[in-house]
């Protein structure tokens, strides 16, 4: 089976109302719609446990408006919450596994879930009970948690057919700043138009089949590897953590056509021997996309002179952007950029001061925000002004337009560290790290990595009395282990004798950042 979407307005309606699975359970249901490491799904039934799902939710009281929570691994009922949460109104806050069952509790508690999912295999999930204390309804998947119902008990004896009435629901993730607290990215409305990147990375049914690299919570998995491969019927392969041979395995196997990566998947990749990568079969592959931070130009021209030209850039974040996306024969022509803005009166670069410079100079990108659909920071307007200027928006990126109206990234405000894909805030790291008693002041950092894009640094400053020495290094090392979640933890440690401060005493981040960017012709 292979159908045209874009004028289906059977499809659309069915899209509008959270059930794009269920259009397509009915015409493709003995297709593969999920394989996974922990159980594989056909169309008819993944949609019939998400009806059941679905039951069960409005059943306790979870419903349009109210907000459903999920942290667990790359698992089936990770997409049956999401597709039961898409037809009943409810909003679908994804957590990320690695955090602490604290860090994890919070965020349960912020977007005021009323109903959790939780991965028993998780480490945390013996402590997670304390964190859930404002849910209705607990289950639990991979085994059993105290105060939990078992998942697969729960939804039993459910209707398995499509609920009656069913209403379009939303997705709103978690997302840090400045301050460590995450926040998370609330829209009143959905967006009018699907993103330009996720068109093209949505494949068609009966043809193809999608790679789920990455843990589905991110924004960036979530967007390309289930919300349009789920919209579009198309089945959907994900890994339970990435591995380079793996993955080249998993592509011959279900004859992958579409994935999503990040530049640390290509470089592992590009560092695998030849003889291995020559092994398996990589001709089903149409589609390859990359972003969620910059990729060093060599290693992009590497990646390209293997897979062909069918790898593509998109530039965006949580929050929204441009809908920038630049495919492999105008990247080639235009080696850096991330593509060029589809519609230049929603971008534009400005400076310190708020006016726009001049093009080919450098400055701060802010975007529009659209009428319907534009972001705010649930329960949190004091933030949500931080990042608006009137209309416009930014996700503190620097850089500029060339001639063309190519935009190319060169910079980004001082706060944000970006690796491996995943955003990492410093300010949580600087809040941790202050509770050692020989700290008096520190100031975390991304320096360069070659793999990773960027790695934590913290430069400290100690308190009087105490002195540098391998020991406290490893000592500081140990109490960061136990503080803070082990991707947030910093990979090396520099001790100052007095950070930079602004007259105010404010620690001037960029300039810390600084040194270990010179000679580099991008600062990120």
């Amino acid at each position: 089976m292979s159908e045209d979407l874009s004028e289906n307005a059977e499809f659309e309606d069915a899209f509008q109302h959270g059930m794009a699975l269920a259009y397509h359970a009915a015409r493709q249901a003995d297709d593969l719609a999920l394989a996974t490491a922990y159980g594989d799904r056909t169309f008819a039934q993944l949609n019939a446990r998400t009806n059941q799902l679905a039951r069960l939710l409005l059943e306790h009281g979870v419903g349009a408006g109210d907000s459903v929570a999920v942290v667990s691994r790359n698992r089936p009922e990770f997409l049956e919450t999401y597709a039961a949460a898409l037809r009943t109104g409810i909003r679908f806050t994804p957590v990320n596994f690695h955090l602490t069952a604290q860090e994890a509790g919070y965020i349960i508690d912020n977007c005021e879930a009323k109903a959790v999912v939780y991965d028993a295999g998780l480490a945390t999930a013996g402590d997670v009970l304390d964190h859930t204390v404002n849910c209705s309804l607990r289950l639990s998947v991979s085994g059993d948690i105290p105060g939990f119902d078992d998942f697969d008990a729960a939804i039993a004896g459910y209707g398995v057919g499509d609920i009656e009435e069913p209403v379009r629901g939303s997705t709103m993730l978690y997302t840090s700043g400045t301050t460590g607290r995450p926040k998370g990215v609330y829209r009143r409305q959905p967006p009018v138009q699907r993103s330009n990147a996720q068109s093209l990375a949505s494949g068609r049914a009966g043809v193809d089949r999608n790679l789920c690299t990455g843990p589905a919570y991110h924004a960036a998995p979530l967007a390309f590897n289930v919300t349009s491969p789920l919209n579009a019927g198309v089945g959907i392969v994900m890994m339970d953590k990435w591995d380079a041979v793996e993955m080249l395995r998993l592509i011959a196997e279900y004859a992958i056509t579409h994935t999503h990566m990040v530049a640390t998947m290509f470089h592992r990749l590009l560092q695998l021997p030849v003889e291995v990568r020559e092994a398996h079969d990589l001709t089903s592959l149409k589609f390859v996309i990359h972003g969620a931070a910059p990729c060093p130009v060599h290693v992009k021209r590497a990646i390209i002179e293997w897979f062909g030209p069918i790898v593509h850039e998109y530039y965006a974040a949580t929050e929204g952007g441009n809908n920038f996306v630049i495919d492999s024969a105008t990247w080639l022509r235009k080696p850096g950029s991330v593509g060029k803005t589809p519609n230049p009166e929603n971008s534009r670069i400005i400076d310190d001061e708020g006016g726009e410079v001049a093009q080919g100079e450098s400055g701060y990108i802010y975007f529009r925000a659209p009428e319907i659909g534009r972001f705010e920071y649930f329960k949190s307007p004091e933030k949500t002004a931080e990042t608006y200027r009137g209309d416009w928006f930014t996700l503190g990126d620097m850089g500029y337009f060339d001639t063309d109206g190519f935009l190319f990234l060169n910079g980004r405000s001082a706060e944000t560290i970006i690796s491996g894909g995943v955003n990492i805030y410093p300010q949580e790291i600087d809040s941790a790290l202050l509770e050692h008693p020989a700290i008096g002041d520190v100031c975390t950092v991304g320096v360069p990595s070659d793999e990773w894009g960027e790695e934590v640094k913290a430069v400290v400053e100690l308190v009087p009395g105490e002195t540098p020495s391998d020991e406290l290094r490893a000592a500081i090392m140990q109490h960061a282990r136990q503080a803070l979640s082990a991707f947030k933890c910093p990979r090396s440690i520099e001790f100052v004798a007095e950070l930079p401060r602004l007259p105010s005493g404010k620690i001037q981040r960029r300039l810390v950042r600084a040194p270990y960017w010179e000679g580099r012709g991008t600062k990120i």
